[in-house]
């Protein structure tokens, strides 16, 4: 299997008054392709310090990151934008929509920042999979927080990126919409031979991932 993203020896500190927190202790992990990967721990255990250092918005104190085998983390901060934009999948917990923009201008924004062709057809396969057809050209303040969320993760996949960060993203869903889209991402990812990192609290989704990491203290290990 390809490796899609990589962490070699990395550590994460940060200054608080005199004292240094050790939010990630030497982390060593990675993602391939076809895997669906569950991050776990407790609040402020260090998993979203985790997501966004894999996902080039901080940079780690010590070791690196490598996106499909090369350096990422050591780019400048346009070069990694650029890699982002191209590669790389978001689905956060505040949905991060664009607030005037509607649910199906939220993807052609991409194309119109790539110079790149609209591609309807995927668009309309994924607004139909996670239910967001009739919402197409809603803005986001008129839809529900599961409606916002759906439409986030719809996004985060139009581009069909090599790797997708998803940072608790049932947290607004009902149990029966949190399945498909747990579902949907296992399926997308191994169709598309592309790697998700979902950080969750929900233990019920587990079952879906290929590996479950329990982050605790800053500390990376895999579940048995």
């Amino acid at each position: 299997m390809k490796a899609v993203i990589e962490m070699k020896n990395v550590t994460k500190d940060f200054l608080q008054g005199d004292n240094v927190i050790k939010a990630l202790k030497e982390t060593n992990f990675v993602a391939y392709e076809g895997e669906l990967i569950a991050i776990v721990g407790p609040s402020g255990s260090g998993k979203s310090t985790f997501l966004t250092i894999l996902g080039g918005l901080q940079k780690p104190t010590t070791g690196k990151v490598l996106l499909n085998g090369q350096p990422f983390s050591e780019l400048t901060t346009n070069e990694k934008s650029k890699l982002r934009l191209d590669n790389m999948g978001f689905i956060l917990q505040a949905s991060n929509l664009i607030p005037f923009l509607t649910v199906s201008e939220q993807m052609v924004l991409y194309n119109k920042i790539t110079k790149s062709k609209v591609n309807k057809a995927w668009m309309s396969e994924l607004f139909e999979k996670l239910g967001v057809e009739k919402l197409k050209h809603k803005y986001p303040n008129e839809l529900s927080g599961g409606e916002r969320q759906r439409s986030a993760i719809v996004k985060a996949l139009y581009h069909n990126p090599n790797v997708i960060f998803a940072d608790e993203p049932t947290a607004s869903l009902d149990t029966t919409r949190a399945y498909e889209v747990v579902k949907l991402l296992a399926r997308e990812t191994k169709a598309q031979k592309k790697a998700t990192i979902m950080v969750t609290h929900d233990e019920r989704m587990l079952e879906f991932c290929d590996k479950v990491y329990v982050i605790v203290d800053g500390v990376l290990s895999l579940r048995n």
